[in-house]
């Protein structure tokens, strides 16, 4: 009822403000009012000759003339110049346009731009595989792919590595049930190392390589670790009890620095690229942004910005590739809004309602574009076009909230899980363009031997 209101109103007003401008631009038009008039350059004028036209000009010229009268008519034209046809002149001629770009350029850029064929989009996934016992919870982090072209899952008690180069997939560990079920894993940036998150609050070192136990950290939280991140050799825990840790794993006592600002669980970590900045976001619906500098080992770190926009969990977080201050931040199923982020002021750029929960959130790293995952009621995987945040394709086939995405090495491929038990893979992001190689430059002759000066 009120749009309808609001519509009525707008259309009224719309035709009452036309009405004024054409009555105004109708009196103007009919007033006695002294307007501009065109004065031509009187130095231009020849007014024998307009005479001339005037009265002798127009004669009929059907009429009988004499041999006489005949030659001096063409004396009187070669005399006044009969053979202009213009009376009025202007003194000058105006001076001829100049295209600011040749047309040949404009159309050889036009060609240019046109020529980039639009990537196409694949609508199914090229591969799906079964993902039995994955557990159905927005707050863990059960997917990461690794620098070496590994994906690990973790299925319950388990964590599975598949090989995405050879196919090939195997076991890494399987716990017990004091421990499990497991909550988190993440690679190290080697590709190498793994980290294990667990419900009981440990979190386990694992060599991929060899399958070896190499350490496992303890008195960091209270309760299960949800989210992690690495920083170089810095392993940064989320946990259901609000604390966020940085481990150093080099060191025996590897709790160096603790963050204090969540009231309920962490369930999103994301570092920067930098290793400066930490996002970190949690069930209290609050994003913080922690500076690595402000960091201390005897007392909690203060956040640089509180961020409390979102009004429902904050779990997706991805920083910007291209631009190193930018974060982009997706809530739950209250909030359901994608937000950017200037991280150096805390201002928040844009915000987009998506219309369902924000899972996870993955950049383009070869062009501008943001990749979402969500759940009810579509369950589906959106791809935007940055900054506009148009929606370029959607990607269907999970029944289930898309609640996990993991990236491929390369940034082609995207790996979803969902809690109808499957993992499927994407081919949105296209291939990269490679770069053509430098054209070879013709060495000069004799060019090892030394110059004569």
């Amino acid at each position: 009822m009120e749009t309808g209101m609001m519509n009525s109103s707008a259309s009224s007003s719309k035709s009452r403000s036309r009405c004024p401008l054409q009555e105004q631009f109708l009196q103007r038009r009919n007033s006695q009012e002294n307007l501009d008039r065109f004065i031509p350059n009187r130095s231009a004028m020849d007014f024998d000759y307009a005479n001339y036209m005037l009265t002798k000009g127009k004669e009929n010229p059907s009429a009988a003339s004499s041999p006489s009268r005949e030659a001096y008519r063409k004396q009187l034209a070669e005399t006044f110049n009969m053979n202009r046809t213009r009376i009025l002149a202007f003194k000058n001629k105006p001076p001829t346009s100049v295209d600011p770009i040749p047309s040949d350029f404009s159309s050889a850029a036009h060609q240019i731009k046109s020529a980039k064929p639009r990537r196409h989009i694949p609508q199914t996934s090229e591969r799906t595989l079964d993902a039995p016992e994955i557990m159905d919870d927005y707050y863990l982090n059960l997917l990461d792919w690794g620098s070496c072209n590994v994906l690990s899952i973790a299925l319950g008690h388990t964590v599975y590595l598949w090989d995405a180069s050879v196919g090939d997939t195997s076991e890494l560990v399987t716990v017990d049930e004091e421990s499990g079920p497991i909550t988190s894993v993440k690679w190290a940036p080697d590709g190498r190392h793994i980290a294990v998150g667990l419900n009981n609050s440990d979190v386990q070192l694992w060599d991929s390589t060899s399958n070896r136990l190499l350490r496992t950290l303890k008195g960091g939280h209270v309760s299960r670790v949800g989210a992690m991140d690495w920083n170089n050799h810095i392993l940064t825990t989320g946990g259901m009890d609000g604390r966020i840790v940085n481990n150093d794993v080099r060191v025996r006592d590897h709790v160096v620095e603790t963050y204090s600002g969540h009231h309920q669980e962490v369930c999103g970590l994301k570092w920067s690229a930098s290793g400066q900045q930490l996002a970190s976001g949690g069930n209290d619906n609050l994003l913080h942004i922690w500076d690595r500098s402000m960091a201390s080992s005897n007392a909690p770190t203060q956040w640089l910005h509180r961020l409390e926009e979102h009004t429902a969990a904050v779990k997706a977080l991805a920083w910007c590739p291209f631009q190193a201050n930018l974060l982009a931040s997706g809530g739950g199923g209250g909030d359901r809004c994608i937000k950017f982020w200037n991280t150096h002021t805390g201002a928040c750029l844009n915000s987009v309602d998506t219309g369902s929960q924000v899972c996870a959130l993955l950049w383009n790293k070869n062009e501008r574009e943001l990749l979402s995952s969500h759940g009810f009621t579509q369950n589906q995987l959106t791809l935007w076009k940055y900054p506009s945040m148009v929606k370029m394709a959607e990607l269907t086939g999970h029944t289930s909230r898309v609640l996990y995405m993991a990236q491929s090495p390369d940034g082609c491929t995207v790996a979803s899980a969902a809690g109808d038990e499957t993992l499927r893979f994407w081919n949105v992001f296209g291939t990269p363009e490679v770069a053509k190689p430098a054209p070879k430059t013709t060495s000069e002759p004799f060019a090892h031997l030394n110059r004569i000066r």
